[in-house]
């Protein structure tokens, strides 16, 4: 119970609280009024960098989110031609992550990544079609256990300001291993093929936990 309510936070989250900690203890010192704010964004910033436990199902026959939010869209799309897949045809699901939404992302599938590639951009709002092409975002191509190219895309959205990832080039991950995050506000796309999609727009999605494709 008590790891529900207060759930441990990511490493990112620790400056962001003493930063905050600090100008609730300012804004005290000028107005209780004032001091209520920082208390109240002092505890957002905590809930905003949780990083609970998911329960994980650990079975190849699914993806799970790579995210906690919203999902926008279940499409099929040409691959990322940033990866040099723009000729081929995946199934693609998006997440949208509201600054209420945990931030950290997971991998859907077990399996090794082939390849992490960076792209800087702009931030427009997440939710729109062009942030997959236009904004900051952060690429992985992991083959699943039956050689299926599966990519995520982390990407920033109009309030984030930087892309976290935590982990590496032929990295072999387990289903729903943590991958990394993004501050304040964004998206996580994810790529598939030879799976079929089991969410709907308007879905509310947990990271890790949410079946979103099976063979």
């Amino acid at each position: 119970m008590f790891s529900k309510i207060f759930p441990k936070i990511h490493a990112e989250g620790y400056k962001f609280l003493v930063i905050s900690g600090i100008i609730t203890i300012v804004f005290y010192s000028l107005s209780n009024f004032l001091g209520l704010i920082g208390l109240v964004l002092t505890i957002w910033v905590y809930y905003f960098f949780r990083d609970p436990d998911r329960v994980i199902i650990e079975d190849n026959n699914y993806l799970v989110s790579p995210a906690d939010g919203e999902i926008i869209k279940v499409e099929e799309v040409d691959g990322p031609k940033e990866l040099g897949l723009e000729n081929k045809k995946f199934n693609k699901i998006s997440v949208f992550m509201n600054i209420f939404d945990c931030h950290v992302n997971r991998t859907p599938c077990a399996g090794k990544i082939e390849e992490i590639l960076y792209k800087p951009g702009t931030f427009v709002n997440a939710s729109l079609d062009k942030a997959s092409e236009d904004n900051e975002r952060n690429y992985f191509k992991i083959k699943d256990t039956d050689n299926n190219d599966i990519i995520v895309v982390q990407i920033a959205g109009l309030v984030a300001r930087r892309i976290v990832c935590e982990s590496n080039k032929d990295q072999e991950l387990k289903q729903g291993d943590r991958i990394g995050m993004i501050r304040f506000g964004s998206r996580a796309d994810v790529y598939y093929e030879n799976y079929q999609p089991l969410v709907k727009v308007g879905q509310k999605a947990i990271s890790g936990e949410t079946l979103l494709a099976k063979k």
